[in-house]
């Protein structure tokens, strides 16, 4: 998001900020389900379990993140990995 000059806003802004644009944020921060009230927002959030953001632990659940994207309603959230 650093191309949107959106670098270091709030989880609440952010969502805020993609309404209208975006469809759904895929992310890894696994407390935004506990600080946002997702089913008010305008998007839908995909969050990725895996053990870091590293490629070897992310390329595995690639066929599943792109399964679950055309389902994922706003205000939705739906968890993909372990």
């Amino acid at each position: 998001m650093a191309g949107r000059g959106w670098t270091g806003i709030t989880n609440g802004e952010l969502l805020r900020r993609m309404g209208g644009e975006y469809d759904a944020l895929v992310t890894m921060d696994r407390g935004i389900e506990f600080q946002q009230n997702l089913t008010s927002a305008a998007v839908g959030v995909l969050l990725v379990r895996a053990p870091s953001n590293r490629m070897v632990h992310l390329q595995p659940l690639v066929p599943a993140i792109l399964d679950a994207l055309p389902a994922l309603k706003p205000g939705q959230l739906h968890r993909i990995g372990g």
